[in-house]
């Protein structure tokens, strides 16, 4: 015999989850406990934090050919803003926003050079940030991801094929484009390419004559500097004279735009694996021109008024 039994329906908790929320990067509609955006698979923590802002996060873009040292780069500016006090201090929002952080730092005290940023949105690493400056009293939001290069050339070359790279470029406010020096002072120039195709690619994506990238700050970083001589003295020199066509493409299409020379390896050296492989291994860490770019985007920022 079946006993009936009366369960008190807790409807409140279905309408409370069935109510969606609008992934912040692209705007598309999401079931409210979804890790991650249906459409573009950015984290939809950044649309759960951004909900309890006044004002709405902005977004910084850093991007770069494979194996530019992105990862590397962005974990190692993280981790030393982090730690400072004056005169510029981040503070994470998120716990995710700490995992950059970590992988860059635990793979250098292990000499040896972050892993490379897998191509699908959802495992890449993002930062959520709080920006502190003691000039000023009020503290700017920024978010930050880790992009692949695979990705951000796929989409480059064939537009609107990665929406969350699309998305997020969109609303950028500002961005960094990362060169290898190293891979300059060789002769190579798949760097440049990369470059050149993406400085075009912003100029089409947003043509505005005023709000357009023409106008946004835009900082070229030259990493692994310290294997190319001459690039810190007079980084734009260099570029100008080892990567002619993407100083010229930045000269005609970008208004604020600036050269800058970084490296956070003093040295490494060529490490062949038992498999036969041949990498790159840190031999000591040096970091130097780290903040320096982002510090001066944060000053062309500080002079604009955020987008709608």
């Amino acid at each position: 015999m079946t006993k009936a039994v009366a369960v008190p329906l807790d409807s409140y908790k279905v309408i409370e989850h069935a109510q969606p929320i609008a992934c912040f990067i692209c705007n598309e509609q999401n079931n409210v406990s979804a890790p991650f955006c249906r459409h573009c698979q950015a984290p939809l923590a950044l649309a759960h934090q951004a909900a309890t802002q006044k004002s709405p996060p902005r977004m910084v873009a850093v991007v770069g050919a494979t194996g530019v040292g992105k990862t590397v780069y962005l974990g190692m500016l993280v981790d030393m803003l982090s730690r400072r006090v004056h005169p510029l201090q981040i503070l994470a929002r998120g716990a995710f926003s700490i995992t950059l952080q970590q992988t860059a730092v635990a793979a250098l005290a292990q000499c040896r050079f972050p892993e490379k940023t897998p191509n699908e949105p959802e495992r890449w690493n993002w930062v959520h940030c709080q920006i502190r400056r003691p000039r000023t009293r009020r503290t700017l939001e920024l978010i930050v991801p880790d992009m692949s290069g695979e990705a951000i050339l796929e989409e480059v070359e064939h537009p609107h094929t990665t929406p969350v790279i699309s998305a997020f470029l969109k609303k950028c406010c500002a961005t960094m484009i990362l060169v290898d020096a190293a891979r300059l002072d060789d002769g190579l120039r798949d760097q440049e390419y990369f470059s050149m195709k993406f400085v075009s690619y912003l100029a089409e994506l947003d043509p505005h004559p005023k709000t357009g990238w023409a106008h946004r700050p835009v900082a070229v970083v030259l990493t692994k500097a310290d294997r190319a001589a001459g690039c810190r003295d007079d980084p734009e020199a260099y570029a100008r004279s080892h990567a002619a066509g993407l100083w010229q493409q930045c000269s005609q299409r970008l208004q604020v735009c600036r050269f800058f020379a970084a490296g956070v390896a003093g040295g490494s050296a060529l490490c062949v694996l038992r498999d036969g492989r041949r990498v790159q291994v840190p031999l000591r860490v040096e970091p130097h021109g780290i903040v320096e770019p982002f510090d001066w985007l944060l000053e062309r920022l500080n002079r604009r008024k955020p987008s709608a």
